[in-house]
């Protein structure tokens, strides 16, 4: 593949199989894109369409079954176990559905945990994130004490305070009413415009395909189209 500076993240053939033999069960097909650094893009497709699979290959978390993707100008192929888990670590925020937050630990605890894995001044940076999702009076409170948008407020903080120049979220509004899952949006998108992040969110919401830079379209594990936004809705300005 040749050489763009400017591209977060470039795929050509990117494939996956589960299974093996007449057991095999394609999830995604022949995967081509690119995707330019500094961007808000929307993996968009119903269940089962290759969303998931495809954010997990660019994500390492498991490998393809042909084709290839660069991240950020670096083939992920060559990669050993190690810099694997350096590339989660330090290149890519990972935001779920589920929060997988550590019920022990206040908000500030959960974030700080990452903070102090991926540089200096931990508390600090835990602090300035938690006051940019809007949790900075619920920091010392217990998952349990929060309600589902502030323990999903609480992982996109634990995302970003990285500093990871890639955010991956899968369906991270699916279980929120429209309000919490507006204000998580625009702390997703306030990583790009402020940032300079390249996020990408997996949805089967429509709607949130208005605020993305660019839309990628999944059908039965294939892309059917991709969409750059002539313009743009604003986060609050979404109703679904």
């Amino acid at each position: 593949m040749s050489e763009t500076p400017s591209a977060a993240i470039r795929a050509r053939g990117l494939s996956k199989t589960y299974g093996v033999g007449s057991a095999q069960v394609p999830a995604l097909a022949d995967a081509t894109f690119e995707i330019p650094q500094g961007e808000f893009v929307v993996l968009l497709g119903p269940s089962g369409s290759g969303k998931t699979t495809l954010l997990n290959l660019v994500g390492a978390l498991e490998p393809p079954t042909a084709g290839e993707v660069e991240v950020l100008g670096a083939p992920l192929a060559g990669l050993n176990e190690r810099q694997r888990t350096e590339y989660r670590l330090h290149t890519v925020g990972f935001i779920f559905q589920f929060f997988n937050l550590v019920p022990a630990l206040t908000a500030a605890e959960n974030v700080a945990l990452l903070a102090e894995l991926t540089g200096s001044d931990a508390q600090k940076r835990t602090a300035e994130v938690l006051e940019r999702v809007g949790l900075g009076d619920r920091a010392d409170h217990f998952p349990a004490e929060l309600s589902g948008g502030e323990q999903q407020r609480v992982s996109i903080a634990r995302g970003l305070v990285k500093g990871s120049p890639l955010l991956l979220c899968d369906e991270p509004t699916g279980a929120l009413d429209i309000e919490t899952g507006v204000r998580v949006l625009g702390a997703l998108d306030g990583a790009v415009r402020d940032f300079g992040r390249t996020v990408l969110v997996v949805t089967h919401n429509a709607v949130i395909a208005d605020m993305a830079d660019r839309v990628i379209r999944l059908q039965d594990g294939r892309i059917v189209s991709v969409q750059r936004n002539e313009s743009r809705v604003a986060p609050e300005e979404l109703v679904w």
